[in-house]
C-alpha cells in the first residue's frame, strides 16, 4: 500500500479525508495521534482540516498558492510529535496544528520557541485548535503559538457558573486524566465550587492514567459509594465513551458535566445511559444553532465526512489563517502572524470574536448543551445516529469569558 508521510493513501481515502492535491504549496503539518485508543479523535480532526482546505482552496488559496494537510501519527506522544515536527519542517512544512493533548502542546510550544531561535529566516508557528492548559496562554506563553480553543478554567468557570444555580446539586465528585489538562480542570473545578457554591461537598476527586484505562467499572464503583449525584470531567476520547459506557452498565444515575462528551463514541455512550437531559458539555458552537450559515457548512460537512461538526474552531482557525496569509501578502509566518494577532472575525454563528494579542488566546460565545432526544427537543441533527442530539441550556457571552492573563512575551526581533 502506498504511503505518503506515514498515513496509508488508501486508509486516508477510507476515513473521507478529501486526499489533498498534489499541486499543493502551502504544507500544514497536522500532528495527532491516528493511531490506538484516541485515532478516532485524531481522525475527526483531518476531516475537518482538509474540509476547510478544500474550501480555501477552491477559493484560490493564499497568495495564489494551495494548502496542504500533512498528517503525521504522533501515538498521543510528546517524544513522538516532536520527531514529527521536525519530519514536518523538513519536508517543507511552516505551520503546525495539533490539539489533542496538553502534555503533546507544551512539548511543541517548546519546540517552536527554539527551533525558530537557532533558525531565523525560517520561523515555524504553531496553530492549537484544542490543547486547553491554561498555562499555554500565562506564563508559557509563546509569540509562535496561537490557541482558538477556550483554556480549561474559561469552559470550568462556565459549567460552574451553570451549575451554582441548581439548588439540586449537593454532592459532585471529580474524575479526571492523570496529565497537565486533566490537573487543571480538578484544579480549577474545585476552587471555582468552593466560591461559588461553598454548600456543594466535593466526594471524590480522582485522577487515572490518560488512554490506558480499559475497565472503568472501579471508578464508577467508587462514584456509585460516593453519593454524588454530578460528576464533572475534563475526560475525551475514549476515555469519556467507555466512562460513560463503564456508568451505563453499572446504573449509575448522576448528572454529567463535560468538556468533550461529544466526542468520538462520546455520543453513544450517553444514549446508552439512558440519561435524557443528564450529560452537558461546553462548547463553542454546535449543529442545531438555527442560523442559515451554520446549517448549509454542517450539511455540506455532514455529507463529505459523514460525521458531525466537533470543531467549529477549526472553521474559525482555518479561515482567520487565510485571512491573515493574504493581508499580509506573505505565507511567511514571521509576516502573517502579526495578522492574527489582535484579528477580529465575525464566526459562523454571527457573532463577534477575536484572538487577544497580548496572549494569542482566542475569545468568543460559549454554550452549555445537554444531551437529549431530538424529536422531543425538535433538533434538527443527532449524533453518531443515536436519534439524540445537543440541546443549548445557556449562552456565555464573550465578555464573560475574557479572563485576565498572566503572559510577558517576548516578541521576535
Amino acid at each position: 500500500m502506498a504511503v505518503r508521510y506515514g498515513v496509508p493513501v488508501m486508509a486516508a481515502l477510507a476515513l473521507g479525508v478529501f486526499a489533498a492535491p498534489a499541486f499543493a504549496q502551502v504544507k500544514i503539518a497536522y500532528i495527532d495521534p491516528l493511531s490506538g485508543a484516541m485515532a478516532p479523535i485524531g481522525e475527526g480532526g483531518v476531516k475537518h482540516f482538509n474540509f476547510m482546505i478544500e474550501r480555501i482552496n477552491a477559493k484560490g488559496g493564499v497568495n495564489g498558492q494551495k494548502l496542504e494537510l500533512v498528517t503525521y501519527d504522533n501515538k498521543l506522544s510528546p517524544q513522538e510529535s516532536i520527531l514529527a515536527a521536525q519530519k514536518a519542517i523538513d519536508a517543507g512544512a511552516r505551520i503546525i496544528t495539533q490539539g489533542n493533548g496538553s502534555g503533546v502542546a507544551a512539548a511543541l510550544i517548546d519546540f517552536v520557541n527554539k527551533h525558530n531561535e537557532r533558525n531565523p529566516g525560517k520561523e515555524v508557528v504553531y496553530l492549537n485548535y484544542a490543547a486547553v492548559d491554561p498555562a499555554f496562554t500565562n506564563d508559557k506563553c509563546s509569540y509562535w503559538h496561537f490557541r482558538w480553543d477556550a483554556h480549561a478554567d474559561v469552559k470550568m468557570a462556565a459549567l460552574t457558573g451553570y451549575m451554582k444555580n441548581n439548588p439540586k446539586i449537593k454532592k459532585v465528585y471529580l474524575i479526571n486524566q492523570d496529565y497537565s489538562f486533566g490537573q487543571a480542570v480538578r484544579k480549577s473545578a474545585n476552587e471555582m465550587l468552593k466560591a461559588k457554591r461553598p454548600d456543594i461537598q466535593v466526594v471524590g476527586d480522582e485522577l487515572h492514567p490518560l488512554a490506558k484505562v480499559t475497565d472503568f467499572s472501579p471508578y464508577i464503583a467508587k462514584i456509585k459509594a460516593s453519593g454524588a449525584d454530578s460528576v464533572i470531567t475534563g475526560n475525551w476520547g475514549s476515555d469519556i465513551s467507555l466512562l460513560l459506557k463503564a456508568a451505563a452498565d453499572a446504573g449509575l444515575q448522576v448528572d454529567w458535566y463535560t468538556y468533550y462528551a461529544g466526542g468520538a463514541g462520546g455520543p453513544t455512550a450517553i444514549k446508552q445511559t439512558g440519561l435524557k437531559d443528564r450529560v452537558y458539555t461546553i462548547v463553542e458552537g454546535g449543529p442545531n444553532h438555527m442560523e442559515a450559515a451554520n446549517q448549509a457548512f454542517e450539511e455540506e460537512f455532514r455529507k463529505k465526512a459523514n460525521m458531525g461538526v466537533w470543531y467549529p474552531r477549526v472553521r474559525n482557525q482555518m479561515e482567520m489563517l487565510a485571512t491573515a496569509m493574504n493581508q499580509a501578502k506573505s505565507n511567511d509566518p514571521k509576516v502573517f502572524a502579526e495578522k492574527l494577532r489582535g484579528m477580529k472575525y465575525t464566526n459562523i454563528y454571527g457573532s463577534a470574536t477575536y484572538m487577544r494579542a497580548e496572549d494569542h488566546q482566542f475569545f468568543q460565545d460559549m454554550f452549555i448543551e445537554v444531551f437529549t432526544p431530538i424529536a422531543e427537543a425538535k433538533l434538527k441533527y443527532d449524533e453518531e445516529n443515536t436519534g439524540w442530539g445537543w440541546k443549548t441550556v445557556a449562552t456565555v457571552k464573550m465578555a464573560d469569558t475574557d479572563v485576565p492573563t498572566t503572559c510577558k512575551m517576548a516578541k521576535p526581533s
